[in-house]
């Protein structure tokens, strides 16, 4: 076996991956694996757009069945690579100098290292191909060192505590008006890959490992670099598990099929990614449905790196719809982190995203329902014609809007429970229609310019339940909610700028605290709603200290200490301007 230089995070994966392997309780690798297919939902994507509604595949309809991880143990062709040659023991497969041809369906154990070959897989048998990877290193100067040309469905399977490296040149060689096989690992047919070793794959001409059909990666330690695609299936990719590692100059993880509205979908099961991309991270022609996975993605650079105008390297892309249901995302993407062309729906999970365009978009609808949510950086934060926010905890930092329900027609942004804390220098809030809250907190440190404002909509602002506090620079675009909201609310416009930390405070007739707040950044107006505000007299102080527990800049509990008496304001309707 060569030496090989492994990435630092290869490395570790690998290292991982064994740790759980010894840990973890496992059947006869050789006969058998659980591979939990009924666990796999299938389920029906229907896009929704404002003329029609178009439903795509059945995602998680795969061509895996129970049967692909079960066969005689004692019904195996050994092939033995040995450098420049090959030998084969048993039926059905064939040699021709450092070329092995598998023409028959059945199982097949390869091992040894070939320095320039290739082992190709055609047969027009209907039942399934196996082909064990036992210690296998295959290098081809020409082609693909693994080449599938036809099968009904091949199971590659990693064998347990082993390595395996498929590595090709920048120079293939084809027939004419050929121009497949095009990566290192390549089916023309469905492909599945499991096991419990490890597969590197070095992909110097093009893509990493592709399936033209659908590709199912169940487990297994998969290392992939290439000089464009990672990973591809192009009617759909579905990962069940293992550890997966992609640093690809094209996209990492694709299904690119948009001739068929039932094909080009990913779904993710679960597993380990550690994504690094010139173009996409992940990327798919209609549908990406992740139930859980641990993400590390970087496209583009990361999100202080500049792209051409042509050039797209987001984090998460779809054509169709995003559905993560759970999962931990660490994405740093020079363009949006995750991008859809109709909706993205987040049930719940762990976020950190930073980009250099949109952190969450969708030029349809955007629906949080859960999960911690931090975008530490980005140009804006959530973007979509409709934003539904129910529940979750998000922190927004961008140098533009923060939430922006913009684009089409009826904006509408909806706020129903969560607890979001938003740093912006552009807007804060902004609808280009509607914004409705009904529930939930939410904390704004506003722009410091005139040309902005922590809240800015077009329609109307039904402020009908929830905290709402919101610091800005006293721009006459200021607005707090609308008259025929049911909760009560006040815009203070201050004669003087507050400095980052000064307390705003505001206190009822019998002395109670309604309000503690420090802001982030300089201020000059300060938007308030609680369902604790209601007719009656109130004080706002300037200044002055709190011993209550700070939260987000707001103070709870304690005892304010006054600082200066601002102004006396008397609350009788829905909105109150204090000037």
């Amino acid at each position: 076996m060569k030496t090989r230089n492994l990435s630092i995070l290869s490395y570790i994966g690998m290292l991982l991956f064994a740790i759980f392997t010894l840990m973890g309780c496992s059947n006869d690798q050789d006969t058998i694996y659980d591979s939990d297919s009924s666990d796999s939902e299938t389920t029906d994507e229907t896009i929704s757009t404002d003329d029609d509604e178009i439903t795509i595949a059945e995602v998680g309809d795969t061509h895996e069945e129970d049967s692909d991880y079960v066969w005689d143990a004692s019904n195996v062709v050994y092939i033995t690579l040995s450098g420049s040659s090959i030998t084969v023991d048993g039926e059905g497969a064939t040699v021709d100098g450092t070329e092995v041809t598998i023409a028959s369906a059945g199982n097949y154990e390869i091992t040894g290292s070939l320095s320039d070959g290739q082992v190709i897989v055609d047969t027009d048998d209907d039942e399934t191909v196996r082909l064990i990877l036992n210690e296998v290193d295959i290098t081809n100067t020409s082609g693909a060192p693994l080449n599938i040309a036809s099968a009904e469905k091949t199971i590659v399977i990693l064998k347990e505590n082993t390595i395996n490296y498929l590595t090709d040149t920048n120079n293939y060689v084809f027939d004419d008006e050929e121009d497949e096989p095009n990566a290192a690992l390549f089916s023309d047919d469905d492909l599945t890959i499991y096991g419990e070793g490890a597969l590197v794959v070095d992909a110097n001409y093009n893509d990493g490992i592709t399936s033209k059909d659908g590709l199912v990666i169940a487990s297994g330690n998969i290392t992939v670099n290439a000089v464009d695609d990672g990973i591809r299936g192009k009617d759909y990719l579905n990962i069940k598990g293992g550890y997966i590692v992609v640093n690809a100059e094209g996209d990492g993880l694709t299904s690119d099929n948009d001739e068929d509205t039932n094909t080009g979908w990913i779904l993710i099961d679960d597993g380990t990614f550690v994504v690094t991309a010139d173009e996409d991270g992940i990327v798919a022609a209609s549908v990406v449905d992740v139930e859980y996975g641990d993400f590390t993605i970087v496209t583009g650079g990361g999100h202080t790196s500049s792209l051409g105008a042509d050039d797209t390297a987001k984090g998460i892309k779809s054509g169709g719809n995003i559905t993560i249901e759970n999962g931990i995302f660490n994405i740093d993407s020079a363009d949006d982190n995750i991008h859809a062309n109709y909706d993205v729906t987040i049930t719940t999970g762990i976020f950190t995203l930073a980009t250099g365009d949109d952190s969450i978009h969708a030029d349809d609808a955007v629906e949080i329902n859960g999960g911690t949510i931090n975008i530490t950086e980005g140009v804006e934060g959530i973007e979509a014609p409709d934003i539904i926010i129910s529940d979750g905890e998000i922190n927004i930092n961008t140098s533009d809007d923060a939430i922006n329900a913009a684009g089409n027609t009826n904006n509408f942004l909806y706020i129903n429970g969560g607890h979001i804390v938003i740093t912006s220098g552009g807007d804060g809030l902004d609808s280009n229609g509607d914004i409705e809250m009904t529930g939930g907190t939410v904390i704004i440190n506003g722009p410091t310019s005139q040309s902005n404002s922590p809240i800015d909509y077009d329609g109307t602002f039904s402020l009908d339940g929830g905290f709402l506090v919101a610091s800005g620079y006293g721009s006459n675009m200021d607005e707090a909610g609308s008259s025929s909201s049911d909760q009560y609310s006040v815009l203070a416009k201050l004669s003087t700028t507050q400095s980052s930390g000064s307390l705003f405070h505001i206190q009822n007739s019998s002395q109670e605290t309604i309000l503690t707040f420090a802001p982030g950044k300089n201020y000059k107006s300060i938007v308030f709603s609680s369902p604790d505000l209601k007719t009656g007299t109130y004080d706002i102080y300037l200044g002055g200290s709190s011993t209550g527990t700070i939260t987000d800049g707001v103070y709870e509990n304690g005892t304010y200490t006054p600082g200066t008496l601002y102004e006396s304001f008397t609350v009788s309707n829905k909105v109150t301007t204090v000037n």
